[in-house]
């Protein structure tokens, strides 16, 4: 049997799943797959944290290190954002400089952080004009089975609340938590034959017309969106998106962030 045709059939088979109001995996639309979070896992990082959510991997080390600041911002710190698709991770993936997806993928996670001022980046400058702290969070895809997104963007923030300055390594004074004023949490729903899934696993994913990827802050503001695939959403279908991702990231934040 080619590969076309098992896709057909997976593909008729969770659309009509999608029909009943089912998924393949027994999950309700606006549930998601168990998410677990380890953080402190990397020695020689300033921060880390690893994600699961369902089967989908992520590894997220945070380095901080001094730099020249931007002409535009003398008074503030950098953030600097990279994501590593591992080929092993998924027989998509392809050795090699960063595609489109890890690009997406990049700025996705580090709009979250910047947008919602995850970090007080004014409390990141050593000397004005001169010297400021940068900050590099680098994401690896370890195990690929959908949404990236939401996994990637929980990592980089997760990784980002254990990491501290290196004050001593730079004879700056004691080490200190890196200042983090706000904890964003990204939510994505995909649309399946006309109904909104959150947390689409990798067969979704490859059958889904379109997803939204929705990060909000603590109160509950928008901090960025971004929407992948070719397939159009109305606005019922956005502001619906809009409201159940902002009501389960609040449930992500308390369960992961705020007790960690």
């Amino acid at each position: 049997m080619s590969d076309d045709i098992i896709a057909e059939i997976r593909r008729d088979y969770i659309y009509n799943l999608a029909k009943k109001g089912e998924r393949v995996d027994g999950r309700a639309f606006d549930e998601y797959r168990q998410i677990e979070v380890e953080t402190r896992l990397i020695d020689r990082a300033e921060g880390s944290a690893k994600v699961k959510i369902g089967n989908t991997q992520v590894l997220v080390g945070i380095k901080i290190q001094p730099g020249e600041p931007f002409p535009d911002t003398p008074d503030q710190g950098a953030i600097i954002t990279n994501v590593e698709l591992a080929p092993l991770a998924s027989p998509s993936f392809e050795p090699g400089p960063p595609d489109e997806s890890a690009t997406e993928l990049a700025r996705v996670v580090d709009r979250g952080v910047r947008e919602s001022g995850a970090i007080d980046l004014a409390k990141l400058c050593i000397e004005k004009g001169e010297n400021i702290w940068m900050v590099f969070i680098d994401v690896y895809v370890l195990d690929h089975d959908g949404n990236l997104m939401d996994a990637s963007a929980l990592g980089a923030i997760a990784a980002l609340l254990n990491a501290e300055l290196p004050n001593e390594r730079y004879e700056l004074g004691k080490d200190a938590p890196l200042p983090i004023d706000d904890l964003p949490v990204a939510v994505t729903a995909a649309e399946i034959n006309g109904e909104i899934m959150l947390d689409p696993s990798l067969d979704e994913e490859l059958i889904a017309s379109t997803q939204l990827t929705v990060i909000t802050s603590k109160d509950g503001s928008l901090a960025g969106m971004q929407k992948s695939g070719v397939g159009m959403l109305t606005f019922d279908q956005i502001h619906h998106i809009i409201d159940i991702a902002s009501k389960k990231a609040k449930e992500i934040r308390e369960k992961y962030l705020e007790t960690s």
